[in-house]
């Protein structure tokens, strides 16, 4: 979220963010966020009482602000995407999808996975969210070697690095009006 904030600061990145829903109280991106002039609200899934409701809820949010494109950045919960909100919901990962990716595969687990597999390669992919876990049309894939003796919290380093530069580029593609969705494919179209 900050590196993105910081990206529209920079001028690298056109786009604005009108709010920031955080998914726990006690994180530390609601400070940052407000700290960077953020409008931030936790929404905490217990408060709901259904997958359905809560899902209900961001939306509902999502619309009230206008939101074009919803960017999940470390937002945990699982929501039900709206069919207003297909192709319209980004979600990064810190494997290249399908590895190492799915159902409780999030944060270290997936770096350790990765070295524990003995993968010479892992990375980011961010992708368009869907209501399966990990699995839609995927925008922007970044690679990083991982090195012999590589630790998880090393690897996530490695890749957080790559995120800083998927995630804007993955926004820019989408913002450009020539990312086609084929199946499960995104292709840029060319400049016509």
């Amino acid at each position: 979220m900050l590196n993105l904030a910081d990206r529209i600061q920079d001028g690298s990145l056109s786009a604005e963010i009108p709010l920031v829903l955080a998914s726990r109280s006690n994180c530390a991106g609601i400070d940052r966020a407000r700290a960077a002039g953020l409008v931030c609200e936790p929404l905490l899934r217990r408060d709901f009482d259904s997958v359905e409701s809560f899902s209900d809820a961001v939306f509902d949010r999502m619309r009230e602000r206008s939101v074009d494109l919803v960017v999940m950045a470390g937002f945990l919960c699982l929501v039900t995407i709206p069919d207003d909100f297909a192709l319209r919901v980004l979600n990064i990962h810190p494997s290249l999808i399908p590895a190492f990716s799915g159902q409780g595969f999030y944060g270290t687990r997936v770096h350790q996975a990765a070295i524990e597999r003995g993968v010479r390669v892992s990375g980011c992919t961010v992708h368009f969210a869907d209501n399966e876990y990990d699995h839609g049309p995927i925008i922007v894939q970044q690679a990083v070697a991982i090195p012999d003796q590589a630790t998880p919290e090393q690897l996530a380093a490695l890749v957080f690095e790559q995120e800083q530069a998927a995630y804007p580029e993955a926004i820019r593609r989408v913002a450009s009006g020539r990312l086609h969705i084929d199946g499960q494919r995104a292709i840029m179209l060319p400049d016509s």
